[in-house]
């Protein structure tokens, strides 16, 4: 499929391509899983985000990761590195959604962690931020267990956000 980026212990992260469309749409159509996002995907709003994805490869050569499991190849979420504008400066996020089937196994945090490694040593990025939906607890965890402390409130795309950030 993708070229691999990263791995970790448990988990191989690799580049998107639109062969994953399916697995990425059993997340986005997933209410659930989609809880803290503007809304689920239909399938051609799948699609336009492995275009966006593919376009930050291109264009910053980071972006969003398809996580699978090392040993059986099982696809399991996408985690990575994204540039986003925050009060107008581009810092680089680690962004991060599971299927839930994934949920609960730590996947998530490994993989943030995978991709502050990858950012650090690979690219040399040493501050990274989160952008979490204040009440989205799950996601709080995880920023928390990598390291990463509540820096401030921002409003983006009309809504309240949390960044929580971490400086190597």
């Amino acid at each position: 499929m993708g070229r691999v980026v990263t791995t970790s212990e448990r988990l191989r992260l690799r580049k998107m391509v639109y062969d994953d469309l399916d697995n990425l749409q059993e997340i986005f159509s997933d209410p659930i899983a989609m809880k803290y996002y503007p809304s689920t995907k239909n399938i051609e709003e799948t699609r336009q985000w492995i275009s966006w994805t593919k376009e930050n490869y291109s264009k910053y050569n980071i972006g969003l990761w398809i996580v699978e499991n090392k040993n059986t190849g099982a696809f399991l979420g996408q985690c990575g590195l994204v540039p986003q504008k925050v009060d107008g400066e581009v810092r680089v996020e680690i962004g991060y959604l599971f299927k839930r089937e994934a949920w609960g196994n730590g996947y998530t945090t490994e993989a943030a962690k995978a991709c502050l490694e990858f950012g650090k040593h690979h690219l040399d990025i040493s501050a990274f931020i989160s952008l979490i939906v204040p009440d989205n607890l799950p996601s709080i965890r995880v920023a928390e267990r990598v390291g990463m402390t509540f820096e401030k409130m921002i409003s983006k795309r009309e809504k309240d956000v949390a960044v929580y950030s971490i400086q190597l």
